[in-house]
């Protein structure tokens, strides 16, 4: 049966005439009593009197009615921003899902929806409903998870997600480790490539983010300070420039960061150490760092990444810091985790282990505040200017920069 858009959906709008309600159900639901007539359905939607005497009412909408499948489609639309990708991810049809969002919206009087040609975006009525699908849903998942546990004593597998970047260079060496701390939990680690959310269906998640005001529980595990790295061998070439003459010299690498044009790491890093007008806009764009310093190996171009992240390469002299300068943006990668998941026990042991193993103290990691703070020292590989190197690099040119903010989050 086809949506009768001029009559409420199963479970919503009631048309009242007299005493009697008169209900009528589109889609599959099998019709009860009378159909409401068309124009008083239309008026439904104003909770406005009828001729005669009646009135319309909208009821609230009870738990038999709740529109499970609809609010599914809805948050999917709303995470990922498009049809197609909701549709793709829920495993349905474009235009299946597209008729739960429309029959919701039928449900609740109201567009969830702003639609454009080539944008989405959520109304006022959507941006309320949101939250509270996504906290309903969590805590319906976390609790079936939990008694699924109970019941089920086999090894506990945690979905982590991580930043690729974050994980090959720290996370990876170190999650081997892990087994040692609890034998009956599993790791499972989601890299994606690009910006966005955590995924839907992973138990935790590293991000790159400032620190954030929000539902979730956060622990801040790294900080981030972004500096030039490039090869020895080009260093050595151009040795003896200062940072401005070094930089016009070279190709630069750009990590691509979401909604920012391409260059905003360089322009930032420039503008804050005072080095002039410069032209940052060349070079090449990867989406990530790990593939950004995997092309400065090359011996071509330089690149502006954390140095904490590559702390390896910098101590087997595959890479070199020529100037101890630092952009620090207030960015760190945090480690978040719905309040609900903390009762697992699997979660909460890993949680536990991975802050102790970043090394960050207990006060700083409950603040998840200080997106400034360093790891320990040994941990925090910072070359003095020029120190190591034949850079050629002169004193005046080392001097740190602080504060600097707009940044989006970089893909890692």
């Amino acid at each position: 049966m086809a949506l009768d858009r001029s009559a409420p959906l199963a479970g919503g709008l009631g048309c009242m005439t007299g005493a009697a309600p008169q209900w009528h159900y589109s889609g599959r639901a099998r019709p009860i009593a009378s159909r409401c007539a068309g124009p008083e359905a239309q008026r439904a939607r104003g909770s406005v009197p009828l001729p005669g005497g009646g009135i319309v009412a909208k009821p609230t909408i009870g738990r038999r009615w709740l529109p499970l499948n609809a609010l599914r489609a809805f948050e999917g639309v709303a995470k990922h921003g498009s049809f197609t990708a909701a549709a793709n991810a829920l495993l349905i049809s474009q235009s299946a899902l597209s008729r739960h969002v429309i029959a919701l919206e039928t449900l609740l009087g109201a567009q969830l929806f702003e639609r454009r040609p080539h944008s989405l975006t959520l109304t006022k009525a959507g941006q309320h409903l949101l939250p509270a699908v996504m906290k309903s849903f969590d805590r319906l998942e976390y609790a079936l998870n939990d008694i699924r546990n109970e019941t089920t004593p086999a090894v506990r597998t945690l979905r982590v997600q991580m930043p690729p970047s974050f994980a090959s260079h720290l996370a990876v060496p170190i999650l081997k480790e892990f087994p040692r701390a609890s034998s009956e939990v599993e790791i499972d680690l989601v890299s994606p490539y690009g910006v966005g959310p955590p995924l839907s269906d992973v138990d935790v998640a590293v991000v790159y983010s400032k620190p954030m005001v929000t539902d979730l529980v956060t622990d801040l595990l790294w900080s981030v300070h972004l500096s030039i790295l490039c090869h020895p061998e080009l260093a050595a070439r151009h040795a003896g420039k200062d940072p401005a003459a070094f930089i016009a010299a070279n190709e630069i690498i750009h990590v691509r960061i979401a909604d920012l044009p391409r260059h905003h790491l360089w322009s930032q890093f420039v503008r804050q150490a005072g080095l002039g007008a410069l032209n940052i806009e060349r070079g090449l764009v990867f989406d990530t760092a790990l593939l950004a310093v995997q092309y400065a190996l090359s011996g071509e171009g330089i690149v502006l990444v954390d140095t904490n992240l590559f702390s390896e390469d910098l101590r087997a002299g595959r890479l070199v810091q020529p100037f101890d300068i630092a952009l620090d943006e207030g960015y760190g990668y945090y480690l978040i985790i719905h309040p609900e998941a903390l009762s697992d026990a699997a979660v909460a042991l890993f949680r536990s282990w991975l802050i102790e193993r970043f090394g960050i103290p207990p006060s700083a990691a409950a603040r998840a505040g200080s997106a400034r703070a360093l790891l320990s020292p040994e941990r925090t590989p910072r070359a003095r200017c020029g120190g190591g190197w034949d850079t050629g690099v002169h004193p005046q040119h080392c001097r740190p920069l602080r504060g600097v903010d707009g940044a989006r989050p970089d893909p890692g």
